[in-house]
């Protein structure tokens, strides 16, 4: 039995063979006699990593795209992987954890939507781009509202940028040779390859082109951001340290005032008058006025 599905059996035009990585029989499956499957492909269909790529082999192509896992706790990359092999009459796909949108494209299978295999590869990679569209939409919101409260809560901040950073990182690294391997499938010379099919890759790889272009930008406005914020915590811990500065050199006479007069020794002027205590703090209270008013004067209060 295929570790998978397979539709368009009873249709002699077309067929589409999907199977899953992660069972014992996949192996097994590609390996069958009516599969027919040369060594090379076999091969690629079941590697581990793969990045999206295009590469024409005789009469089929051999391509890899990524998409929004189905379910977003799973471990791995965001972006899952679907290697496909084309040629006339029949797709073969292996996954090795669930696409997002995999589903609703069988049903439209089951239909009779699709009619060859650039039909369903447009499909597929419309439907990625119209799944990922938003999630890479809401990573520039995120930025915009870390842009907005920029005079906030700087750690909390930090860590929702370096979050958008890093899945903008993750996104774009599989996006943009996505585009590429649409890019260069569009241009392939295969003959079951109809004109429909080429205008809906480009119009996939354009949506992809646009989706790199905004996560690079999430990516260069994130670093941006990130220095504005070590900016502003280094000015604040300049303020703080030259009010520390000024309180200290305020001080800093009036303790040679205290220090001299609090000496346990004889001879000490006007020790045993009456009024010293009220004359030496007043003395020091004028010294601290003096030197605080310096300051006010040589405005460093306003740095």
């Amino acid at each position: 039995m295929t570790p998978g599905w397979s539709i368009g059996e009873d249709v002699a035009p077309f067929r589409w063979v999907h199977i899953d990585g992660r069972e014992n029989e996949a192996s097994a499956a590609l390996d069958r006699a009516d599969m027919a499957l040369p060594d090379t492909v076999r091969q690629n269909l079941l590697a581990m990593e793969t990045r999206p790529r295009c590469q024409s082999m005789g009469e089929g192509v051999l391509i890899n795209l990524r998409g929004l896992r189905l379910h977003p706790d799973d471990d791995g990359d965001a972006l899952v992987s679907i290697r496909m092999w084309a040629e006339r009459g029949r797709v073969v796909s292996v996954c090795f954890r669930q696409l997002a949108g995999l589903d609703e494209l069988r049903q439209r299978m089951e239909q009779g939507a699709y009619c060859d295999p650039g039909d369903l590869i447009a499909a597929l990679a419309l439907e990625i781009s119209h799944r990922l569209d938003p999630v890479v939409a809401d990573l520039g919101d995120q930025v915009d509202e870390c842009e907005l409260s920029l005079s906030g809560d700087t750690l909390h901040l930090r860590r929702h940028i370096a979050r958008a950073r890093s899945a903008a990182i993750g996104y774009r690294r599989f996006i943009v040779p996505q585009r590429q391997a649409l890019e260069a499938m569009a241009q392939l010379p295969q003959d079951w390859l109809e004109d429909d099919d080429r205008v809906h890759l480009r119009e996939a790889a354009d949506r992809f082109a646009r989706m790199s272009e905004e996560l690079e930008a999430v990516r260069e406005r994130s670093a941006l951001l990130h220095e504005q914020i070590t900016d502003l915590r280094a000015e604040k811990i300049d303020r703080r340290s030259l009010i520390v500065a000024i309180v200290a050199l305020i001080f800093l006479p009036l303790t040679f005032v205290t220090g001299l007069f609090g000496m346990n020794v004889d001879g000490i002027p006007y020790a045993h008058h009456p009024a010293s205590f009220w004359v030496v703090t007043g003395f020091s209270l004028f010294v601290g006025l003096a030197v605080g008013l310096a300051f006010v004067a040589a405005r460093w209060f306003r740095v």
